[in-house]
């Protein structure tokens, strides 16, 4: 294959890791009510096997990445998604809600890894000066989750019992194991190192992260509520679907251009976002409605793929490690969106479009104090032969 050749294969194949690990974190939300039936407990402690997998995530992000940074990276890859295949089949046939919420800490803890690894092995396959690119096809994964893999899932679920839509992931992951085995190239890992030198540059960038997921979650966490108070609550499916959409477009958007200019991209997502949220907010007619959740899916789509591109570009040699920092601000905001959401819809619902937006005014506060950095270029460590 030529140097300058996309390896689209073994990108396919990451994307399909990032999907599973998507499904693996948001399944349960569409799967509730069945879960908690089931298992006989409150609606509220079944809503806890999302929540403790976000905090699971935030906090194993940083070490686990640390620890596993010297082993040879696709040996790592491999075991990820052994874990994934695992850790479902176990939710799948435990009539324990213990066990249930041990395998869900377990394959938390493995997606704080997985996502700091997807990112920078896409962006060493990348043959120079489209590694935004390369990125933006490995995680295209997320979007595709929730526009298709989510509905699907909880399809499933109702159809024939929540226990076979987690059967369905760990049975997608053992072909996929194979593919990982066979099409990704092993890649180099790199000497343990500090981020300490890179912190300065990187301290905006995970208030930049941390800002736009706590603002993302606090209305995307409650979107239900919003539209109901609309009077569009029978619009949520297909709101839903249309962000979707929206995102997996925002996604390319974003890796056709971050290359170039990922300055520019920065400041892009949180004002975007903010307009979607604030047009939503006064809609009044089911075509605005949808007009304003793509466009806050595309923004939301292109997100991580900018937020991840840049960080490895600050990073560079300690992209790996870098990387679990700004995992961590992420799903830590996932935790805390729900919570502050929470509160403010409880207190002063009308305000959770204002609190949303003003914290996406925090996130593109730090996107224009960013120091530029330079596009076209891709962490160290190239694929071995």
């Amino acid at each position: 294959m030529s140097p300058n050749t996309m390896p689209w294969r073994a990108l396919l194949a990451l994307t399909l890791v990032v999907l599973l690990g998507c499904l693996a974190e948001v399944l349960p939300a569409g799967l509730l009510l069945g879960l908690s039936e089931d298992l006989r407990v409150t609606p509220s402690a079944a809503g806890q096997l999302v929540t403790v997998y976000a905090i699971t995530t935030a906090i194993t992000a940083i070490p686990l990445t640390a620890l596993t940074s010297r082993l040879p990276r696709k040996h790592v890859l491999v075991a990820l998604v052994l874990t994934f295949a695992v850790t479902n089949l176990v939710i799948a046939a435990s009539p324990s809600y213990g066990v249930i919420l041990g395998a869900r800490v377990v394959s938390g803890a493995a997606t704080g890894v997985m996502w700091s690894l997807v990112a920078v092995y896409a962006m060493r396959l990348a043959p120079p000066g489209r590694s935004g690119r390369a990125l933006a096809i490995a995680m295209a994964g997320t979007p595709i989750g929730f526009a298709l893999g989510v509905p699907a899932g909880t399809a499933l679920g109702e159809l024939v019992g929540w226990r076979w839509s987690f059967a369905a992931m760990a049975a997608i992951a053992v072909p996929l194991l194979v593919w990982v085995v066979l099409a990704v190239p092993a890649i180099a890992s790199e000497p343990a190192r500090t981020t300490r030198a890179s912190l300065p540059l990187l301290r905006l960038t995970l208030v930049m992260v941390f800002a736009y997921s706590l603002g993302h979650n606090v209305l995307y966490t409650y979107i239900g509520p919003v539209l109901t108070r609309l009077a569009q609550d029978s619009l949520l499916s297909t709101a839903l679907l249309v962000f979707g959409c929206g995102a997996v477009c925002g996604t390319f958007l974003v890796g056709s251009t971050v290359d170039r200019n990922p300055r520019a991209v920065l400041g892009f997502c949180p004002v975007l976002t903010a307009a979607g949220m604030v047009l939503l907010a006064v809609s009044d007619d089911v075509a605005t409605t949808l007009a304003a959740c793509a466009l806050w899916g595309v923004a939301f789509g292109g997100a991580p793929t900018a937020f991840q591109s840049v960080t490895a570009l600050i990073a560079g040699r300690d992209a790996d490690r870098a990387q679990s920092l700004t995992i961590a601000a992420w799903n830590g905001a996932v935790a805390g969106g729900a919570v502050v959401g929470g509160v403010v819809l409880d207190t002063a619902a009308p305000a959770l479009t204002c609190v949303a937006a003003a914290l996406m005014g925090v996130a593109f506060w730090a996107a224009v104090r960013q120091p530029a950095v330079r596009g076209a270029t891709r962490p160290a460590g190239s694929p071995r032969s």
